[in-house]
């Protein structure tokens, strides 16, 4: 066993250290260290793209959504723990992260070719905007309200009568998310007259 071990070992140090072994060596090792660089590189980039400072870089986000969302309990509040733009605009996990990137692109697009480069484009575009945001929202569940909010975290005898029985109903019917009842929670309601494919 141990000397056909050896003869194994003899055989493959002889297979790289020929010219040959040499350059498919060189090329594995360049290949693997490359590959290293460029998912380094992309996640880093990714990361990037997930700090509130890239999401309002562009006056069509920091003047109009931002300066909204500054105003409301999602911005300040009594515990001091404040919710960013991606925090509610981006999913946690890898792959659906990337699926909402590609799909973000499409406000970059926007920006771009000055669909919505101005104030009052972007009043213009902003029904189909949160059209699209609500409906994602809605598919997903809210998935990204509920990474701080959660019905069994909830203490419902500490809400309003009328939350409480909102949120009991929502609880019990397995069809109803946060988004149903909350949109215009950190941002105004745009005016949703003319927006295709809108139903309410």
């Amino acid at each position: 066993m141990a000397k056909e071990r050896k003869g194994m070992l003899a055989r493959y140090w002889t297979m790289l250290t020929k010219p040959a072994g040499v350059a498919m060596g060189l090329i594995l090792m360049g290949g693997f260290i490359a590959g290293i660089i460029f998912w380094g590189g992309f996640n880093t980039g990714l990361e990037m793209t997930n700090k509130e400072e890239f999401c309002i870089g562009c006056h069509e986000m920091r003047d109009n959504v931002y300066q909204e969302l500054k105003e409301t309990i999602h911005y300040t509040n009594r515990s001091g723990v404040r919710a960013t733009c991606p925090d509610c605009h981006v999913p946690k996990e890898w792959t659906y992260k990337i699926i909402r990137k590609i799909a973000a692109s499409r406000e970059v697009w926007g920006k771009i070719t000055g669909k919505i480069d101005t104030r009052e484009k972007f009043q213009a575009h902003r029904g189909e905007m949160a059209a699209r945001e609500w409906k994602r929202m809605k598919e997903n569940d809210s998935r990204e309200c509920r990474n701080c909010h959660n019905y069994i975290s909830m203490d419902f005898s500490e809400q309003s009568r009328r939350g409480f029985e909102q949120h009991e109903e929502a609880l019990g019917s397995g069809g109803k998310t946060c988004i149903d009842c909350h949109k215009g929670i950190a941002h105004q309601l745009p005016d949703m007259e003319g927006v295709e494919g809108w139903d309410g």
